[in-house]
C-alpha cells in the first residue's frame, strides 16, 4: 500500500495565510493537508508526531505587537499540552530530528527565527542569532521581487531551481547577522538559499525596491545545515498560477506558478526519503 504524505498547516493568533499554504502543499502533490489551530495542538487534539511536513504561514502572529512572531515563538516555547508534560516545543523538536521538513514564510520565518530554528548551527535549536528586523523604507511592503536562488545550498525545497519570482508584503522583512561569526558562516556552510536580484537574476542587490527591505547581503531566505528546515520572506504560496502574476494578461505564462516548486521540492523529498 503506497505510503501517503501527510502535511500540516499552523494557524491562529492572527496567521492568515493558511489558506493558500495548505492548496500549495495540496498542488504539489500532499496527500493529506490538514489546517490546524495551535489550540488544538494545546489541547491533544493534534500532533506533530503524525505529520511528515509542518507550514508556518504568513501574517501578524499577536499583531507583531512585541516584534514579528516574538509573542508566538515564546508561546511555543512554554505551553504545554494538556493533561501533559510535554510541551509544544518539545513536539517541534522531535518532529526535526525524525528528519521532517519545516517552512516558514514571512510570518513564519520569522517564527523559526525567533525560536531559533535557523539557523541552527550544530543543530542548536533553541539558540536565536539572526533576527528579522523593520524594513529600511520604515513602511510595509508590498511588491513582487526577484530572487536569484543559491545553487550550492543543501536546501531541498530549491533543488533544481536557478530564480524565482514573488511577492512580499511584510514590514518587518530586513535580514540582519553579526558579519563576524554568523554571516561569514552562513555564507561558508552555503545555508543562504535565496537573495534578491535585479530583473536578470545575475547578481545581488542592495538597492531599493528590488531589495525591498534592506536585507544584509540581500538575503531573502535561508536554512539549516541539512536543508530539511527552510524559511524565506517572499511568498511562494501566492504564486500558484499564472492568473497570481501581476502582468498575467500582458505575459505569456505558464499555467503553473513559480511558488508551487518549492512546495513539490518537500513533497518530492518526503516520497523519496522519508516514507
Amino acid at each position: 500500500m503506497k505510503k501517503r504524505v501527510r502535511s500540516i498547516v499552523i494557524t491562529g493568533n492572527g496567521t492568515n495565510c493558511e489558506m493558500e499554504m495548505a492548496h500549495a502543499c495540496r498542488l504539489a502533490g500532499s496527500d493529506e493537508v490538514d489546517i490546524v489551530y495551535l489550540n488544538e495542538i494545546i489541547y491533544g487534539e493534534k500532533r506533530l508526531d503524525d505529520y511528515h511536513f509542518l507550514s508556518l504561514p504568513g501574517g501578524f502572529l499577536d499583531g507583531d505587537d512585541l516584534g514579528s512572531a516574538k509573542a508566538g515563538a515564546n508561546r511555543i516555547i512554554h505551553a504545554r499540552v494538556k493533561e501533559s508534560e510535554e510541551r509544544i516545543y518539545d513536539q517541534l523538536i522531535r518532529f526535526i530530528r525524525e528528519g521532517k521538513l519545516v517552512l516558514g514564510v514571512c510570518n513564519g520565518f520569522q517564527l523559526m527565527v525567533k525560536l531559533g530554528l535557523l539557523p541552527s548551527f550544530g543543530k542548536e535549536y533553541r539558540h536565536q542569532s539572526v533576527t528579522l528586523t523593520f524594513n529600511d523604507s520604515g513602511r510595509f511592503e508590498d511588491r513582487w521581487v526577484y530572487l536569484k536562488v543559491k545553487q550550492d545550498s543543501p536546501c531541498v525545497f530549491t533543488k533544481n531551481l536557478s530564480n524565482l519570482y514573488l511577492p512580499v508584503r511584510h514590514g518587518e522583512g530586513k535580514f540582519f547577522a553579526p558579519r563576524e561569526g554568523v554571516l561569514e558562516k552562513l555564507h561558508s556552510q552555503e545555508q543562504i538559499v535565496l537573495q534578491y536580484c535585479e530583473s536578470d537574476y545575475k547578481e545581488p542587490t542592495m538597492r531599493y525596491p528590488e531589495n525591498p527591505n534592506g536585507s544584509i547581503d540581500a538575503i531573502a531566505g535561508i536554512c539549516d545545515e541539512t536543508g530539511r528546515l527552510f524559511g524565506l520572506m517572499p511568498h511562494p504560496e501566492a504564486y500558484t498560477h499564472r492568473t497570481n502574476h501581476p502582468r498575467w494578461t500582458r505575459e505569456t505564462l505558464p499555467e503553473e506558478g513559480m511558488g508551487i516548486s518549492i512546495f513539490r521540492g518537500a513533497i518530492d523529498f518526503i516520497r523519496k526519503e522519508i516514507l
